[in-house]
């Protein structure tokens, strides 16, 4: 058996219809998964569908707010009606909702909106599909998407990173859980990714475009296919021995640290200074 088929898997993917979350949808369609993408943008959800239709993607995408219970809870009620099994969940939904301040700045509302979005929905559509993955009886693998500024400092926004690095206490105590039912609990922590509703690559001025190489020890930004190979892995047999873990997906950024290597090719933690080269 080709280990990394997902042949006779359902699986179900939250906002998939576009960056990340499509880039894992598809690659779940190509080794035979029934993939149902859940997404609040209609647009991007007709738009998925219209080009599923036309390639012959095994990939339903329907427009769901996971933010909220009642419409998760539908959901999952959609895929026990029509599939009659789930066998996948990926958890990707995630927006700093341009909430950039000071965190003395931030209100009630917005620490709300933030967790519902980067954390509560987790928990929630997590919830709602264990009954489902145990009812398929083969084991399964739940994956969330985390982010690296989860595993460093991130002044202006503090609460993204609180609720990211939340993801991971998440993901290790449910894998304790779920183990004795075969059910793999994992996440993927991103570097910046260039995506519909992230492009780093516009940040960077033309001049500087050649030092990009600079900042990430493997000299460039992410890519969704990046992210989907992690996704494929933790999803596949590949991964059959794997739970309660994160993988970093950051092309070496945590592990540099803010080190940053120079023309000469040696490494400053203080970039800014004459001859540095970046």
């Amino acid at each position: 058996m080709n280990p990394i088929s997902l042949e006779g898997k359902v699986a179900v993917v939250t906002g998939g219809a576009g960056g990340i979350g499509r880039g894992i949808a598809e690659s779940f369609g190509q080794l035979g998964a029934r993939v149902i993408v859940a997404d609040s943008n209609a647009e991007s959800v007709s738009r998925l569908n219209e080009e599923s239709s036309a390639q012959g993607w095994s990939i339903e995408a329907v427009e769901c707010d996971v933010t909220k219970t009642e419409p998760v809870r539908a959901l999952m009620e959609r895929v026990q009606s029509r599939e009659k099994r789930l066998d996948i969940l990926v958890n990707n939904v995630g927006d700093t909702l341009r909430l950039y301040k000071p965190f003395e700045e931030m209100t009630d509302e917005n620490i709300d909106d933030l967790f519902g979005i980067l954390l509560r929905h987790v928990m929630v559509c997590t919830r709602e599909a264990i009954p489902l993955i145990k009812g398929s009886g083969d084991g399964g693998s739940i994956i969330s998407i985390s982010s690296i500024e989860g595993y460093r400092g991130l002044p202006n926004i503090v609460p993204y990173a609180a609720f990211k690095l939340g993801i991971e206490g998440f993901t290790k105590s449910l894998a304790l859980e779920l183990g004795p039912f075969g059910i793999r609990v994992n996440s993927i922590a991103p570097e910046t990714t260039e995506s519909e509703s992230i492009r780093p690559s516009r940040w960077i001025s033309p001049e500087n475009e050649a030092r990009i190489p600079h900042w990430i020890p493997l000299g460039r930004f992410g890519r969704p296919s990046d992210t989907a190979g992690c996704a494929v892995f933790l999803a596949s047999s590949l991964s059959a021995w794997v739970t309660g873990t994160t993988l970093h997906c950051d092309g070496g950024s945590l592990a540099a640290a803010g080190w940053y290597r120079l023309d000469d090719n040696r490494w400053t933690n203080t970039p800014i200074i004459e001859g540095s080269g970046i």
